[in-house]
């Protein structure tokens, strides 16, 4: 009931836009350790606090009001893997558990704070658990999809200078091969579903048991460190984005945020189910920092296998009330009898990582009722745009400008250009930069001063903005390219055909799809010295031959065999001309 009251009244705090500390004294008094100094903070009595940790400041105060009968919680995290494993961990179990992990890492693994960790797991309960202790011990966390193969893996390790990567049985053997070309590397930690060991690596379950319990978080400011991505590369090698501590302070907002129920809205009560990646930002934002910001609890399918009789399934058999996932999987959805399933506690369902077709909202809205909220940003700014629960969803809008962001549209030479004119989506840097945004691209100055242009920080994406300050997606201004929530750049792809002897020159670019809204189309130059015999056959050969120099989720799914590439006079590629060939725009 008080969670239930606790929501209308939320949502009457937003329709109406009074400040948060005008909700019941009964409410603010249930969440008093968090609202005190939140409220301090937005009457201007308390400035932004020098030091902020996710895992002391927002975990172990929910683990504490947990442990004093204040509310009756679910699980923080709520884990299964389709075959009967299940696992319900509590706020305080959470912290128990990655308190132990803490200390494996800085007593067993010998790193310490700041030192960097690549972590490549699938959606398995310990990659929760190495996310906090990082958080935790101030070691800068790497996430990696765990569709990285050795040389994704070696790039990473050797660019990042990581000491320590985690992994399971299945990629062990990938790091055994190009562990001696990364001579930072000092430990190689396994998390096994068995009990068996491996020459070379340290056990994660051995080690879990007979790790301390207990342990004092780290004191780390708002700039610090805190994780580092690698985005897609569009003209060269993927790049490092840093995120500070301070990119949870702005969604917090030490610890309540109004801001980040713009795109969540969630409450203790509520059970929140992200189907992304755990090596995206997005797994990192709708698994971890947005729910238990609320004290809401995290459900997880292991999905090694995504189908949709799965999701639909576990959409009605379990009390999941938000939902997040990718256009591609609600286009897949939609496709089903939908008349089958009963979705007793779904309420509010988001998409993000790519722009969602109108026709798919549509569709999905008829057959559930629910309408799809969109949010958009990218790994160096988080959430950009966002379309709340108590907004008007406006068919291929993204929603508005996500605060504290400033949110413009420019033109070439950094000009805000009036509503209903395409240019590039832009973020205010100066005079203050937002705490949100990426610190830098580590190690390379260079590529991060080209991201600002005046006095706005550019995405690289293009829109369009209306007279409602709604923002329309329009296209990339550069070559990466969104494939089923997938960023991917073309470098990459290129060069894993250009190993292939068969190829002279290649470039890839996005192609329309009718199931993942874009995908990555090859035109390949054939060696003047290869004699075509088979088309077919030497479009699975090359497919195949990607899938293993990379990964796998980004092989060209149509390839078209040219006799030349357009290219500028100075030698260039013109991807450009033949993406505007593939959409239908030249």
């Amino acid at each position: 009931m008080r969670a239930l009251l606790k929501s209308q009244i939320l949502k009457s705090v937003w329709q109406f836009g009074q400040p948060e500390q005008s909700f019941h004294r009964s409410h603010r008094l249930l969440y008093s350790p968090i609202f005190k100094q939140y409220e301090a903070v937005s009457r201007g009595e308390q400035p932004l606090p020098e030091y902020f940790n996710f895992a002391k400041d927002v975990l172990d105060k929910w683990s504490q009001i947990e442990k004093d009968g204040k509310k009756a919680f679910n699980p923080a995290l709520w884990w299964i893997n389709g075959r009967g494993g299940e696992v319900r961990w509590s706020f305080e179990e959470l912290g128990i558990r990655s308190r132990k992990v803490a200390n494996l890492l800085l007593d067993q693994c010998a790193l310490r704070r700041g030192d960097r960790i690549l972590v490549v797991l699938p959606r398995i309960p310990e990659w929760w658990l190495l996310t906090v202790a990082c958080i935790r011990t101030g070691i800068i966390l790497i996430p990696g999809i765990s569709q990285l193969t050795a040389k994704d893996m070696q790039y990473r390790l050797q660019a990042s200078k990581a000491k320590c990567i985690v992994t399971t049985d299945a990629l062990a053997p990938a790091v055994d091969s190009i562990a001696n070309e990364c001579p930072f590397l000092q430990t190689k930690l396994l998390v096994s579903s068995g009990e068996g060991e491996r020459d070379g690596w340290l056990s994660f379950n051995a080690l879990f048991k007979d790790a301390a319990a207990s342990h004092s978080c780290a004191e780390t400011k708002l700039h610090d460190p805190m994780m580092i991505y690698f985005t897609s590369g569009t003209s060269g090698a993927p790049k490092m984005a840093e995120l500070s501590q301070g990119m949870l302070d702005q969604l917090v907002k030490t610890f309540f945020p109004l801001l980040f129920r713009l795109w969540l809205d969630l409450t203790p009560s509520d059970i929140m189910w992200s189907t992304v990646d755990t090596g995206w930002i997005v797994a990192a934002l709708g698994t971890v920092f947005g729910p238990w910001v609320f004290g809401s609890c995290i459900f997880i399918h292991n999905l090694e296998q995504v189908q949709s009789a799965t999701i639909l399934n576990t959409l009605s058999r379990f009390p999941i009330t938000t939902f997040l996932s990718v256009p591609t999987m609600y286009r897949m959805l939609v496709k089903d009898d939908l008349t089958s399933y009963k979705f007793l506690s779904l309420q509010h369902c988001i998409s993000g990582g790519e722009p969602l077709n109108p026709e798919v909202a549509e569709q999905w809205k008829n057959k559930t009722g629910l309408a799809i909220h969109e949010v958009y940003g990218q790994t160096e700014a988080g959430i950009i745009c966002s379309t709340s629960k108590q907004m008007k969803v406006k068919p291929g809008s993204m929603g508005k400008a996500f605060p504290p962001y400033d949110v413009q549209i420019i033109d070439e030479e950094g000009n805000i250009l009036p509503p209903g004119q395409d240019g590039e989506i832009a973020i205010r840097v100066k005079p203050k930069r937002p705490l949100g945004l990426f610190s830098r691209y580590v190690d390379n100055p260079e590529k991060t001063a080209a991201t600002e242009r005046g006095e706005f920080y550019v995405t690289g994406d293009r829109g369009v903005m209306d007279q409602d300050r709604y923002i329309r997606f329009v296209g990339r201004a550069d070559d990466l390219m969104t494939s089923s929530g997938y960023r991917i750049g073309p470098f990459d792809i290129e060069n894993a055909l250009l190993e292939h002897p068969a190829v002279a020159e290649a470039a890839a670019v996005s192609s329309p799809d009718a199931l993942r809204g874009e995908v990555v189309k090859a035109f390949v130059v054939l060696s003047p010295t290869y004699t075509l015999k088979n088309k077919e056959d030497l479009t699975v050969e090359l497919q195949e031959h990607v899938k293993k120099v990379t990964a796998p989720y980004k092989y060209p799914r149509k390839m078209e065999f040219v006799q030349q590439l357009p290219k500028t006079t100075t030698g260039k590629i013109k991807r450009n001309e033949l993406r505007d060939r593939e959409w239908g725009r030249i």
